[in-house]
């Protein structure tokens, strides 16, 4: 918890610049701790400005859950630990904070991530801090290059339900240290996103089942940067360094269409503004925020059961992510790069 000095440093910073990502980083430099949510910096902010002080207010009682339903969310998540308090809430007619509430401070449960990460090499750690690096200097050059960056990525979608990599959580008092199964030849879909400071580019369905270098470079030239061109002259393009990614007719368009303004894998001859750290899903928006949040929304029972219901739900995931939620992600970005730096350029690993 924020000291009263710390809230105040907070408000004068904020009072002064107007962005919560610059109060949060002079703020980590400062007191060498995490830094106070964005919510929390703009609401001490305005609780200055109304009232002239930074005293907590008197807030209004709130009903005590009663022991009937603590016992209904217990049983709830003793049947199926892995769901979402969203759905418990929904099965139990019950506020999704409600359910939260009573699984950590009742139940005094936590909820443990399913991670699914490539083991990083010996190189890989030095690669990801010199990544963040750069991100940082150029910020400091320029504070709206972060939010030039257009983020993309491809997923699969299975009809059965393939496991959310980053939106599971398994609720128990101990790490259960569980696994997941999935059908293995279930029908699927592969799917394109790009999400930029504004809004999401999406979905693209690719028809083939495997995307191939061909028609990922098509998939560029008709259809997304014809849209990026539209909406900006300025951003900067990243990838991963996934093989359709690597191939030389895709590196050498973008090396013609944005020269020094895109992020990926690169060979010696490329223009690269900089090379994308391999293995590094927890690092792009796509991987930590976009597919789960998606995921989440899509895989609801009842489960859709064809492609074109698998779809519809996609697209009407993507179009429920609004700006403010982007605007959030971005400030989470924002602070990754400093926790991959303090890490040692280890994994972000979040509860």
């Amino acid at each position: 918890m924020a000291t009263p000095q710390q809230k105040a440093f907070c408000v004068l910073r904020f009072n002064k610049c107007e962005s919560a990502i610059t109060v949060q980083r002079d703020f980590r430099r400062t007191y060498g701790t995490e830094a106070p949510t964005a919510q929390s910096i703009r609401r001490w902010h305005q609780t200055f400005q109304e009232s002239g002080c930074l005293c907590a207010q008197k807030r209004s009682g709130r009903p005590r859950t009663s022991d009937e339903n603590i016992e209904r969310v217990r049983q709830s998540f003793v049947r199926s630990p892995q769901k979402s308090t969203r759905r418990a809430g929904l099965e139990l007619d019950l506020p999704h904070s409600t359910v939260w509430r009573v699984l950590r401070r009742r139940l005094t449960l936590k909820a443990y991530r399913i991670q699914l990460l490539q083991a990083l090499l010996p190189d890989d750690k030095q690669k990801r801090i010199d990544f963040c690096n750069f991100i940082s200097e150029k910020q400091e050059e320029n504070e709206s290059f972060v939010s030039r960056i257009v983020f993309s990525d491809e997923a699969t979608f299975h009809l059965s339900g393939k496991v959310n990599r980053h939106n599971v959580r398994i609720w128990a008092l101990e790490q259960p240290h569980a696994t997941v199964e999935h059908q293995r030849d279930s029908p699927k879909i592969n799917v394109f996103c790009a999400i930029s400071r504004k809004k999401v580019y999406g979905p693209f369905f690719f028809e083939e089942n495997t995307v191939t270098g061909n028609t990922y470079l098509n998939m560029l030239q008709t259809w997304l940067f014809p849209q990026l061109q539209e909406d900006s002259d300025d951003f900067v393009f990243q990838q991963d360094g996934a093989p359709p990614h690597w191939k030389l007719e895709v590196r050498r368009y973008l090396n013609g269409e944005l020269p020094q303004r895109w992020i990926g894998r690169k060979g010696n001859d490329d223009l690269a503004i900089h090379p994308w750290p391999p293995r590094s899903p927890d690092l792009t928006v796509c991987d930590f925020f976009l597919w789960g949040y998606i995921k989440d929304k899509v895989y609801v029972p009842p489960l859709p059961t064809n492609l074109e219901e698998l779809k519809i739900r996609i697209k009407d995931a993507v179009n429920a992510v609004t700006p403010d939620l982007i605007s959030n992600v971005w400030e989470e970005f924002d602070y990754r790069i400093d926790v991959c730096r303090a890490a040692g350029g280890g994994h972000i690993e979040h509860l």
